[in-house]
């Protein structure tokens, strides 16, 4: 990106997240690394996050991310003020944020505490908002300047124009499949997160909660959920905010996840791994090619833009 104006705007938006952890008054943030520190001075192991931080390095250099999210860009909230406070990766407007290239997210459980309730399901969860948000981190982007504002134009495999004009189209509500870029790369993100998660439950034999909103959430963190669990959220039993919670679980399940698995399903039958591992290397990269010729070998010419392209994308009307 050119633009002086642009630069220093990013630059400055990189200084101060207050903005962002602003949102939540109530929660009192700190760095991951500190977090992780805190909560190892209080007798809680967290050789487990550790271990799953490790494995994603290395999967994550196979796909092309040579530098993981760093810790102190992470800031977790807890302790919070607000009576009934209920945090996870599903807790309100926390994740990754390109601009402040800052990750804002919250410890998994009741919030009114200094650490979990639950320390192993905390940590399941901190791994797969840390995992996922480090390929957010690590996508292609390029941003254009306007009016001495950064614009982004790219992100990974995903397109707009300066003027806001997106390179899909949303997909319609209620439906099972996806013809948007947004939701493909981020049950692409979500899918490998998750994928590292469960390998770490495995390794350390981690067991399942046995309350139902725990189960739920170690089902979704290590992406084991069964068509039935969704419609399971009415018998969670909790708080206003634990209720919640469930519900943008299961949103989040049907709208991103179970789309993105239909998607490798309906253009990758057999090759669903071979498919996942390309767009997940596309998307770091930026470079569509190989991805698209793929796809062209199993589909015909042109299957990429086919599936995802608007058709007023390329409007001569439309500036860059």
């Amino acid at each position: 990106m050119t633009g002086a104006k642009a630069m220093a705007a990013l630059a400055a938006m990189r200084i101060d997240a207050s903005p962002l952890t602003g949102k939540h008054p109530a929660h009192v943030f700190r760095p991951l690394s500190e977090m992780l520190s805190r909560w190892a001075a209080d007798g809680i192991d967290t050789t487990s996050f550790h271990a799953g931080v490790e494995n994603a390095k290395r999967r994550y250099a196979g796909y092309g991310l040579t530098k993981m999210l760093p810790l102190d860009r992470v800031l977790v909230g807890c302790e919070s003020s607000r009576v009934g406070a209920f945090g996870g990766f599903h807790h309100p407007d926390k994740g990754y944020r390109h601009l402040q290239m800052v990750a804002v997210i919250t410890m998994y459980g009741p919030m009114e505490r200094r650490n979990p309730e639950c320390p192993a399901l905390a940590l399941l969860d901190l791994l797969r908002a840390y995992a996922h948000d480090c390929l957010h981190y690590g996508s292609r982007r390029r941003y254009v300047e306007v009016a001495g504002m950064p614009v982004r134009t790219q992100y990974g495999i995903n397109y707009r124009r300066s003027t806001g004009q997106p390179y899909s189209a949303v997909d319609q509500r209620g439906s099972h499949h996806t013809r948007n870029l947004g939701i493909v790369m981020e049950g692409a993100c979500d899918r490998e997160a998750r994928s590292i998660t469960r390998q770490t439950v495995e390794r350390f034999g981690v067991s399942e909660p046995a309350d139902a909103l725990g189960a739920l959430a170690f089902r979704d963190v290590t992406g084991t959920l069964t068509e039935e669990d969704p419609g399971r959220v009415a018998g969670v039993l909790g708080g206003e905010e634990q209720t919640r919670y469930a519900a943008a679980l299961s949103g989040y399940e049907k709208g991103v996840n179970r789309r993105y698995a239909h998607f490798l399903e309906e253009f990758a039958p057999g090759e669903e791994v071979e498919c996942h591992t390309r767009l997940l290397a596309a998307i770091i990269s930026g470079d569509v090619t190989a991805l698209g010729a793929w796809l062209d070998e199993r589909h015909g010419p042109g299957t990429f833009t086919g599936l995802f392209r608007t058709p007023g994308y390329f409007d001569p009307g439309l500036t860059a």
